[in-house]
């Protein structure tokens, strides 16, 4: 499977609270309506610079800390962003994500710049930073995990196959 967009660029330690706040999460579960305000507290604009199913967020490390909700990967995946790349997530944040259906991907993300086109490689384990010409190399995912993101997250892959059956 193979993954192309565009990088949005943030730092370390993007927590939960960043990535949707909570003047939004607690007032509405319309996902549609939290994904116009994901990432607004670190950059105002992102949610009109998104081109969904062309985009993915880069990251430094600890990228999901703080709360156990899953608005924050579920606003992110509603928003439109292909992935998220980073050096490394909070492991629940990294859970939900995958059961939401958003890709989460760990790999060295010091060298990807803001508007850097990439494609990423799942089969191969390997990001192309298209306009810098390098390949990075990203930890491979379980074949179950890349299964369960394939149909959409964790229910629709229950709900296809009744449980944790290869198919």
């Amino acid at each position: 499977m193979k993954l192309t967009g565009k990088a949005y660029k943030f730092s370390d330690d993007i927590n939960t609270d960043l990535i949707i706040s909570g003047r939004y999460k607690f007032s509405t579960l319309d996902m549609k309506e939290l994904a116009k305000h994901v990432m607004e507290d670190v950059d105002p604009e992102f949610s009109q610079k998104v081109k969904p199913g062309e985009s993915f967020i880069v990251a430094g490390r600890n990228f999901g800390c703080g709360s156990s909700r899953e608005q924050a990967p579920l606003a992110i995946k509603e928003a439109g962003v292909v992935a998220v790349i980073a050096q490394s997530f909070a492991r629940i944040f990294y859970r939900n994500a995958v059961n939401v259906g958003l890709t989460v991907l760990e790999g060295d993300t010091g060298g990807i710049e803001e508007g850097d086109c990439l494609e990423v490689d799942l089969e191969k384990h390997l990001i192309r930073d298209e306009d810098k010409k390098k390949e990075i190399k990203i930890k491979p995912l379980p074949e179950i995990m890349v299964r369960v993101l394939a149909e959409g997250g964790l229910a629709a892959y229950f709900k296809k196959y009744g449980g944790f059956k290869l198919p």
